[in-house]
């Protein structure tokens, strides 16, 4: 974080100081700022979020012996550590994070992009980050850090050289985003796809299309709205955009995109498509596994090539990248049985981009294997969204269907109804039952899509496989 006083911290948290021993209304403090304090280091700030399951205030004297030179609390505590108490600690870092970044913004070069969608957020802010730290010092979250805590806490990582923050913006509610996304009123905001994930919190798709517009609504006059044309929830957003003189950068297959991909080609070794860059002719060689992250990589190509990037050293990073994400289409095993651990997120839309990917990677007398766990936060649309997944399944001829955990019943109750038979489906569960039958089932040539939400667990049974078969 920049360095700031303890006056000035209280002040914009609007909280009560209480100073420790040896400081002073002026002490100034410029460590990172967290709610874990296994993450506080020396002049770090500690911030004691209650939780459902445990208390951030009890872990007060882990953070000092950190090095913790504040504390934000909900209450003062007995610890030899200066505190601010504040009402909502979240809150209090919230307003913390919208100073920091305004302070910097006035005084420096910083740029802010944020992304949303309801799938591929945490993929296409990987690569955003991947071609931007090659043009400068570039802040982003780590993992999926983008709800009323991670997000604030990434905002506080910048400093006064920052010039490029990467806010990735997740919701599960209407207003959430509005909210995130108005602490630092973005210059670029990319939205990736309106879909069924959280479909339970926000009520339906089109509550869930007006939730991620509130990004576009967010961006000043002036700024750039990243929307992907092949979406129509999301191409309507552009309307929201011209209310408010946001310039509109597309992406997608369709011939108006300003960033276009045609001849997409998945192959187990990466995905290969052609890219047309206003007007300009390029190819695009990911590593990635799967045709759904060249949209990724064309989002994330056209918010860099919206704050001043080319094209050509944009697409040089994209092609560095060996893995988009811990758990995201995560290449283990070895050749004679091969893993894909793409189990940290699911929803309806990325389980069947998946399953196809499956489908396209496996070769003349290999076998397709799909493990397959529950989709979350689908609300009244669970049991269908299942059932749909089980049918593809099926039709794309995966000869092993393994489904695991109670939630995701109704998949295997569908592929057995669409036609699975002799075993071809099988239902267990708990992980571990299905970890033993797998062991006993893979065999050379084998590839193995482990797929499911985090909720799920099941990215600890990819892990298992990917080192059972390394």
């Amino acid at each position: 974080m920049i360095a700031l006083t303890l006056a000035e911290i209280a002040a914009i948290t609007g909280g009560e100081l209480h100073l420790a021993a040896g400081d002073t209304q002026e002490t100034v403090v410029s460590g990172d700022v967290d709610t874990d304090s296994r993450n506080i280091g020396p002049g770090g700030i500690f911030v004691a979020k209650p939780g459902d399951v445990t208390d951030g205030h009890l872990f007060i004297p882990a953070a000092i012996a950190g090095g913790a030179a504040l504390a934000i609390v909900e209450r003062r505590a007995d610890d030899p550590v200066t505190q601010i108490v504040v009402p909502d600690v979240v809150l209090a870092i919230a307003d913390l994070a919208r100073d920091v970044v305004a302070r910097v913004r006035t005084g420096g070069r910083l740029r802010v992009i944020g992304i949303t969608g309801s799938n591929g957020k945490t993929t296409t802010k990987n690569m955003l980050r991947e071609i931007l730290r090659e043009e400068g010092e570039t802040v982003a979250p780590v993992a999926s850090y983008n709800n009323a805590v991670g997000a604030p806490l990434t905002m506080l990582k910048v400093t006064e050289s920052t010039e490029f923050l990467i806010c990735e913006l997740g919701a599960d509610a209407p207003g959430q985003i509005a909210r995130l996304a108005g602490l630092v009123d973005p210059d670029v905001g990319v939205v990736l796809m309106v879909g069924l994930s959280h479909a339970g919190g926000f009520g339906g798709i089109e509550h869930t299309k007006l939730a991620k517009q509130e990004l576009v609504e967010a961006i000043p006059p002036g700024g750039t709205a990243v929307l992907n044309a092949d979406d129509h929830r999301v191409a309507d957003m552009a309307n929201a955009a011209a209310q408010r003189s946001v310039n509109v950068r597309w992406f997608g297959e369709t011939g108006s995109a300003h960033v276009r991909a045609t001849d997409i080609d998945v192959s187990a070794s990466g995905t290969v498509s052609h890219l047309v860059v206003d007007g300009e002719e390029h190819t695009l060689r990911l590593r990635v596994l799967g045709a759904h992250h060249v949209k990724n990589a064309q989002a994330a190509l056209t918010a860099a090539l919206a704050v001043g990037v080319s094209p050509e050293r944009a697409i040089a990073a994209l092609e560095r990248i060996e893995l988009a994400e811990r758990w995201r289409m995560q290449v283990m095993g070895s050749e004679r049985v091969r893993i894909i651990n793409d189990a940290y997120n699911a929803s309806p839309d990325a389980m069947q981009a998946a399953l196809r990917t499956l489908a396209q990677i496996t070769g003349e007398g290999e076998r397709m294997v799909a493990v397959l766990g529950a989709m979350s936060e689908l609300g009244e649309r669970d049991v269908e969204e299942h059932a749909k997944i089980g049918l593809l399944a099926v039709r794309l001829r995966i000869p092993r269907i393994v489904v695991v955990g109670k939630d995701a019943r109704p998949l295997y109750l569908s592929a057995i109804a669409e036609g699975s038979w002799n075993d071809e489906a099988v239902f267990f569960e708990t992980a571990d039952e299905a970890y033993d039958y797998l062991m006993g089932e893979l065999r050379d040539g084998d590839r193995v899509l482990v797929k499911s939400s985090n909720a799920a667990g099941l990215r600890l049974l990819g892990d298992r496989l990917g080192e059972s078969f390394s």
